[in-house]
């Protein structure tokens, strides 16, 4: 997995973006930070808590569509592609096939749940 990470200004240099609470900007960067390759991970709690933001945070990143929650408790940043690019031959594929099966990238780069599956907070 990756050491380094980029963020897209288009994303984070928004309005709606910036008018969220700064703990939940805060919550956003540490989440992309940790997430694996494709942008998955399975312990944003653990996250949430290690840097003392709220459950509403956390719903207000999903409310606002920066995080797409699975049953499974694990999230996809929604943007990833967008701010992060790896060579094939440096990037780890995610373990989290059966999540990123649900998903499809739009013509934008961001990730969306494929209109039959569900997700659920």
């Amino acid at each position: 997995m990756a050491e380094k990470r980029m963020f897209a200004k288009i994303i984070i240099d928004s309005d709606l973006f910036l008018d969220m609470p700064l703990s939940t900007q805060a919550l956003y960067f540490h989440l992309s930070m940790r997430a694996d390759d494709e942008g998955f991970m399975n312990n944003p709690k653990k996250i949430q808590r290690a840097i003392g933001c709220t459950d509403d945070d956390m719903k207000l990143l999903i409310a606002k569509s920066y995080i797409i929650p699975f049953k499974s408790g694990v999230i996809v940043i929604k943007h990833w592609l967008i701010h992060n690019t790896l060579r094939k031959d440096r990037m780890t594929l995610t373990t989290y096939t059966n999540e990123k099966s649900m998903l499809r990238v739009e013509d934008n780069g961001a990730y969306s749940m494929i209109d039959n599956q569900l997700s659920t907070t």
